[in-house]
């Protein structure tokens, strides 16, 4: 979820939650990767995330071109 607070945006995510990247070029296809750790204070990045079209794990700091696709962690 990203959220405005004083004419800054703030990311929030948590555990299990998707962030997509979108291509910057006409053609350039879509990126996506699980939160697998947040490190950042209440849900805020920086976020350990596995890339979904590699398997590669590393902390990432989500740009402005990135949104958090938040699910559901209700357990059955």
């Amino acid at each position: 979820m990203n959220v405005q607070l004083d004419g800054r945006s703030h990311m929030y995510a948590t555990v299990g939650d998707r962030i997509i990247i979108k291509g910057h070029r006409v053609g350039e296809p879509d990126r996506d990767c699980e939160v697998i750790e947040v490190q950042g204070p209440d849900g805020t990045p920086p976020y350990r995330v596995r890339w979904d079209d590699s398997g590669h794990e590393c902390l990432f700091f989500p740009g402005s071109d990135a949104s958090v696709q938040n699910f559901d962690h209700a357990r059955s």
